[in-house]
């Protein structure tokens, strides 16, 4: 039998809500224990937080609810334990202990915390490059003729002459088998010393781009590109059996620099008896400069444009030209040699050059002439040097990412630095000239346009020299596989019939063809030109046979001038 639970008395409050006060109801109250507090509570608040006495506030990490002070029975004398532990307590940090910043957790999370603060510079680069990128993009666009057609290797390689179909091809050598080659040549010994030169101008070396000099055009001094078997030197010298092989500096350094070019270029080889000739036809691309023929940047593939390659070609080898006279001192004293220039006329004005005809043994029996040239003599410790004159030319900063006004100054090694990337088959065949000439100083001259739109005119932004030999060690230049080059294909020449062949560099790959070539071919009733002459662009300098076109603009130049000032 369950026994009844016994609820007590409950003791009624006339006055309003809560428990009556015990002074008021001393009897009824007994039951109840003394000074226990009433919480009040809102409706909102869960009924198992009312009346909570589990809830502990001694743990100082704790964040404090105002709701809660309600709750806290720390202060009553009912519960005289609790008083005196927290009169023992003191409270010394109540901060949180830090989190370990260590870990991919506490990485990433940081990360997204952290505000995103922006340079207001770094931004600003960033978008200056950015409008000078589009621009060079429109820029490149607008000049090309179809912005459809492929990069330039459509247009630019394409071969320097015209492949005939009667043209039978022997061989083909892969530049991969040169860089295998060497071979070592004796001391030069001279035969023969022609021309004449003028010293060289020091003040030119103390050019820079705030002092900067005008490119002067030289009409009346001539400049002879005569192949080799139109020199009558040579054609005396192989009469004289001086000699199995005969060549220029010209030829021998496309040849002995063909692994690092890029255009195609063609020598013509005749085997005349146990006699061989290299030759260069009328008109070919050895008479010209390259420009950025191994940059990455591509040029307007419209020939008539003045940043094209062969624009830009013509433009290089006037500015080579007019460069190599500037730099001298014109006040009629000359060196003399052995004999007069071989090719100008008497009374006939010609530009300071001086031509050396070295012979080289190559084997017993084997030796080779080649005609060298020099373009100026300076008197150093009381000894003659001799100096070959070249000048880099800048066509648009655009296209090279350098300016050579803004740099030239103070980061001359980078300026030089990016014409051997644009560059590298252009300075290794000067270099290779300057060692055949056995040169003591080779002066390279910087030669910007006035304007990046205006080809006509240039000026003079420094003048620095080197040591050919040093210099061919710092662009990697070795002599013995030059000369390994030239061997190899010497050998291979010599196995061939008498008869006409032509070495032609591949437009598209990196190798070199041998064709047997009609007795007639590449005369003057043998077209083999892929333009004809009028629809070749003028050379932009007047000088010898373009002395007429460049007038021509000028006049136009000159017209246009009147019509702006009238």
């Amino acid at each position: 039998m369950v026994e009844g639970f016994e609820v007590g008395g409950v003791p009624f409050n006339p006055d309003g809500w809560g428990p009556p006060d015990s002074a008021t109801t001393p009897t009824t109250t007994s039951n109840l224990p003394l000074n226990v507090p009433f919480a009040p509570f809102s409706r909102a608040d869960k009924l198992g937080r009312i009346a909570d006495w589990t809830r502990t506030f001694n743990n100082p990490a704790r964040s404090k609810n105002p709701s809660d002070s309600v709750f806290d029975f720390s202060n009553d004398e009912s519960f005289p334990a609790s008083a005196d532990d927290d009169a023992s307590f003191r409270l010394v940090d109540g901060k949180p202990p830090p989190r370990p910043r260590f870990g991919p957790k506490w990485r990433f999370q940081q990360q997204r915390q952290l505000p995103h603060r922006r340079d207001e510079e770094v931004e600003a680069k960033k978008r200056e490059a950015e409008k000078e990128r589009a621009r060079r993009d429109r820029q490149y666009n607008m000049n090309r003729s179809n912005v459809n057609v492929p990069r330039r290797e459509a247009a630019v390689f394409k071969s320097s002459v015209d492949i005939q179909p009667e043209w039978n091809m022997l061989d083909q050598i892969p530049f991969s088998t040169f860089s295998k080659l060497s071979f070592s040549v004796p001391e030069p010994e001279d035969l023969l010393l022609c021309g004449g030169l003028e010293f060289y101008d020091r003040s030119c070396d103390r050019i820079t781009p705030k002092n900067e000099r005008r490119l002067e055009r030289f009409k009346n001094r001539n400049f002879f590109k005569v192949t080799t078997t139109d020199d009558p030197v040579i054609r005396r010298l192989a009469n004289e059996d001086k000699a199995t092989v005969f060549a220029t500096d010209t030829i021998l350094s496309t040849l002995m620099c063909a692994p690092r070019s890029i255009y195609s270029w063609d020598i013509v080889v005749q085997r005349v008896g146990n006699k061989l000739f290299f030759d260069k036809r009328d008109g070919s691309q050895l008479d010209l400069l390259s420009v950025h023929e191994t940059s990455q940047e591509p040029l307007p593939e419209a020939k008539d444009d003045i940043n094209s390659a062969y624009s830009l070609s013509v433009e290089a080898a006037y500015i080579n030209q007019n460069f190599s006279q500037q730099v001298l001192i014109r006040d009629g004293n000359k060196v003399t040699f052995d004999e007069p220039n071989p090719f100008a006329n008497e009374g006939e004005e010609v530009a300071s050059v001086a031509y050396r005809y070295r012979r080289w043994k190559l084997e017993e029996g084997m030796y080779l002439v080649a005609r060298c040239e020099v373009q100026s003599v300076m008197e150093v410790n009381n000894q003659r040097s001799f100096l070959t004159l070249n000048a880099l030319n800048e066509f648009d900063p655009k296209y090279s990412g350098v300016d050579w006004r803004q740099k030239l100054e103070t980061q001359r090694g980078a300026v030089l630095a990016t014409e051997l990337k644009n560059n590298a088959n252009k300075l290794a065949k000067w270099t290779a000239q300057a060692l055949l000439a056995s040169a003591d100083l080779m002066k390279l001259g910087y030669v910007s346009r006035v304007h990046p739109r205006d080809h006509f005119n240039h000026v003079i932004l420094a003048v620095v020299g080197y040591k050919p030999k040093e210099f061919a060690s710092q662009i990697n230049l070795n002599t013995n596989s030059m000369w390994g080059i030239v061997k190899s294909i010497v050998d291979l020449c010599m196995k061939l019939n008498e008869g006409k062949y032509v070495l032609v560099k591949d437009p598209s790959k990196p190798q070199v063809r041998i064709y047997e070539v009609p007795p007639d071919a590449f005369e003057n009733d043998y077209v083999e030109e892929p333009l004809p002459e009028d629809e070749q662009v003028q050379p932009p300098t007047e000088d010898g046979q373009g002395a007429e076109p460049n007038a021509a603009a000028n006049d136009v130049e000159d017209k246009e001038v009147e019509a702006t000032q009238a």
